[in-house]
């Protein structure tokens, strides 16, 4: 009998798994399938925590649903009756003490129309002007691998780019947009300037898809993310799931592997999917000749703090989900999502519950990560007294430190991936990276990537 390892129990891992065992039992392939985590529980950054009646994601609070492998993942585990949408709203850009809604039809900050250009109080008359140059302006030099920030700012000009839009895809991708690619962020921009020789052109001509995907975009479920992940956990009925372990060590023997646990377990694997942090793999693996391409893999790090108030959601704006913070502000976050009004079912009682992120790109982080979550704490409720009025003290606080642990899709990622699926293929046989490191951080991405390598693992063991 052959054996299969996964080591890491995020939604990769647990998604290879799923797709593996699914496989494997349609073929009725004798195969044994193992899966190691190190913490207590499965999931990774999906996780939620509970308190006073309300829902708190500590790592990802939604998934795209758009996104390709997403719906059908949740129709396979019959989980659809838990599905539940965001609220629309308006976003905002807070600058300047004031908050500033993102023009509606715009998309990443991106407008799609000359009157979305026309209706922003985030640019002055001369930088609307300055961005009309993307209508004559033809494409001579740039490619999806160039950097998206030099492409939108030749196009758009520097103050659109830096008032309205680079808030928004700073956020998104935790990065600066003069070191992310085309390709690692918004590829289909390319061919709108090609193809309609204008970037706003091109979204206006494909509005419709754009004006459809903002509709239930975002999904969750009832009882939060983690209980998507004790259901594929529910199904997993053919699979060793070890928690609480951590892996030591994953070492070559011929054609096979033996992965050393930290409890002393030693395991010979047939195949092994590291669905893990780059470092861990890079750590793990023990191997010098691959390390020029682990290092290229650039990380960042958030701080992500939740406050819950003894009062009603209906304090805050109307007809707004959260901010973004620009520039020339007073308040140190670099984002606010008022969760209770984006997302109903977090808060059993209608009770206000803001979600404040500091991030590394924060001028103030180095400051920031050193404090306690006291002091953190803190810092967020003068945020949140200072951009939103709110003066009452906070019943429940929940601060998680993702410290360097967000993946950068920076210009060098590409290549560096190319060339260390290309070792890995011809030295590590049977051997698969997986996970938001390499192949995608949204959680679509995830899913798609562990459902490709366990179908791909299957056909092997078949």
């Amino acid at each position: 009998m052959k054996t299969v390892v996964v080591l890491g129990g995020g939604i990769t891992g647990l998604c290879t798994m799923h797709y593996l065992q699914r496989q494997v039992q349609e073929k009725n392939v004798d195969v044994k399938l193992v899966l190691v985590e190190k913490n207590t529980y499965l999931g990774g950054k999906l996780h939620s925590a509970y308190e006073q009646g309300f829902i708190m994601e500590t790592g990802a609070d939604s998934i795209v649903a758009r996104h390709k492998g997403v719906m059908e993942l949740v129709k396979e585990l019959d989980f659809e009756h838990n599905l539940v949408y965001n609220e629309t709203g308006i976003s905002y850009i807070y600058t300047n003490n004031e908050l500033h809604a993102i023009p509606a039809d715009s998309t990443f900050g991106i407008p799609m129309s000359l009157q979305a250009l026309e209706e922003s109080t985030l640019v002055s008359e001369e930088g609307k002007k300055e961005a009309l140059k993307d209508l004559t302006m033809p494409n001579e030099e740039f490619t999806k691998e160039s950097s998206i920030g030099e492409f939108l700012t030749y196009y758009l000009g520097e103050e659109l780019v830096q008032n309205q839009i680079a808030p928004v895809l700073t956020g998104v991708y935790s990065g600066d947009l003069h070191q992310l690619s085309i390709a690692s962020t918004l590829p289909y921009l390319i061919d709108y300037k090609n193809d309609y020789g204008s970037i706003i052109k091109g979204f206006d001509a494909n509005r419709e898809q754009f004006v459809k995907a903002a509709n239930k975009k975002f999904i969750s479920f009832k009882n939060g993310l983690s209980s998507l992940i004790d259901r594929l956990e529910e199904t997993l009925t053919d699979v060793e799931i070890i928690k609480g372990v951590a892996t030591t060590s994953v070492k070559k023997l011929g054609n096979q592997y033996s992965v050393t646990l930290e409890n002393g377990t030693v395991m010979e694997a047939n195949h092994v999917v590291m669905a893990l942090p780059n470092e861990s793999v890079q750590s793990l693996l023990h191997d010098e000749s691959l390390n020029d391409y682990f290092e290229q893999f650039n990380t960042a790090s958030a701080i992500t703090i939740y406050l819950g108030f003894d009062v009603p959601d209906n304090r805050l704006p109307a007809d707004g989900t959260g901010y973004i913070v620009s520039h020339n502000s007073g308040v140190i976050c670099n984002a606010a999502t008022w969760t209770s009004r984006k997302w109903k079912h977090t808060s059993a009682e209608g009770k206000l519950l803001v979600r404040l992120f500091y991030k590394s790109i924060n001028p103030e982080y180095e400051r920031l990560r050193m404090m306690t979550d006291e002091e953190l704490a803190a810092v967020a409720l003068d945020d949140v007294r200072k951009s939103l009025g709110i003066e009452e003290k906070p019943t429940v606080v929940d601060v998680t430190k993702w410290i360097d642990q967000m993946p950068k899709y920076d210009l060098a990622h590409r290549e560096a991936l190319q060339g260390l699926v290309k070792e890995l293929e011809k030295n590590y046989p049977n051997l698969s990276i997986a996970g938001c490191s390499y192949f995608g951080v949204g959680i679509g991405a995830c899913i798609q990537n562990g459902k490709k390598i366990g179908e791909e693992l299957a056909e092997k063991l078949s």
